[in-house]
């Protein structure tokens, strides 16, 4: 049960249409908004495996109330667990009602109750590898992906494309929706100043992919992030990452990585770029270094890898 469907086009989507496909073979799985999805709760559902603390919040509270003793799995997202189970009585219930509690990267369960960590999963994201397609030496091209909200911090990446100049040779490629009007006119008032920085907006999967692909890095500005789809995604494409310094990011890419800079300095990303423009075309700067870094975790990221992760949390509520 996911509270975003196919028209958000969102990660608890991506995660939920994904999950969905790697049970199939092994569980009859059907995707919802909220539980129960139908005129009575007395249905033949055997275990309910809800993403979002706090927006699932009801239909967990639903599902306990009608089947006590089913299996009840809950998946945390990043804004449950760097804001919402600190306060929030709904978010704080939910986690008490879980049998499993699973969050998506090895850092996660620190963000816990002590008490709680006994009963959470790390289930590491999975996509398909995708080969690096040629990238030029000619410039730096970075790419940033996700919507326009303030959990993505998209004002640090603004505030990089400000201090750097077009001609030091780096070009951003901003991709994803405005989910606020306010940030849309701050993303066009910044590519309008600085011709180095495009915002593209939303784009089909497909393309952001391609992309990525074609990038020499992945920036991810976030301020909160629980375990972010587009940084294992890079990481299978072939694309470092040069990613703010919070546990969810730091989860994914491992504690030694290399390419971390701290919450909101933009001047800090910007110095980073740099510092990969002088790389390029050289086998031991610091490009190459994030390139073997990152090479070096994607076997975490492998579909089989999130199937087999599943399969054993959910073998253990039989």
């Amino acid at each position: 049960m996911t509270p975003a469907l196919a028209d958000a086009n969102n990660g608890n989507w991506q995660t939920a249409r994904r999950w969905a496909r790697l049970l199939a073979g092994h569980y009859a799985v059907r995707l919802a908004r909220q539980w129960p999805d139908g005129p009575s709760p007395d249905d033949h559902t055997d275990i309910l495996l809800a993403l979002h603390a706090r927006r699932s919040a009801a239909s967990v509270a639903a599902w306990a109330a009608a089947h006590p003793q089913r299996p009840l799995v809950l998946t945390l997202t990043g804004t449950d667990l760097y804001r919402d189970i600190a306060s929030d009585a709904d978010a704080q219930r939910s986690l008490a009602l879980a049998h499993r509690l699973i969050v998506l990267q090895e850092r996660g369960p620190l963000a816990l109750p002590e008490a709680l960590r006994a009963k959470c999963r790390v289930v590491f994201q999975s996509a398909s590898a995708r080969q690096a397609l040629h990238k030029t030496t000619a410039h730096l091209r970075a790419v940033a992906v996700g919507h326009l909200r303030p959990e993505k911090s998209p004002a640090t990446l603004w505030a990089a494309a400000q201090l750097l100049t077009p001609n030091e040779g780096i070009f951003i490629d901003h991709m994803g929706a405005a989910l606020s009007p306010d940030l849309g006119v701050a993303a066009q008032q910044t590519a309008l100043e600085c011709p180095h920085y495009r915002w593209l907006g939303g784009l089909p999967h497909a393309s952001v992919r391609a992309r990525m692909q074609r990038a020499h890095v992945l920036v991810h500005p976030s301020a909160m992030e629980g375990g972010a789809h587009v940084v294992m995604e890079a990481v299978l494409s072939g694309t470092p990452v040069l990613a703010s310094r919070v546990d969810g990011n730091v989860g994914m890419l491992g504690s030694d990585y290399e390419g971390y800079f701290p919450v909101g300095d933009a001047t800090a990303l910007a110095d980073g770029l740099r510092q990969l423009r002088r790389g390029l075309g050289h086998s031991t700067g610091q490009l190459a270094t994030l390139q073997a870094q990152c090479e070096a975790r994607a076997a975490l990221f492998a579909p089989e890898a999130e199937r087999q992760s599943l399969l054993t949390l959910l073998a253990e509520l039989r």
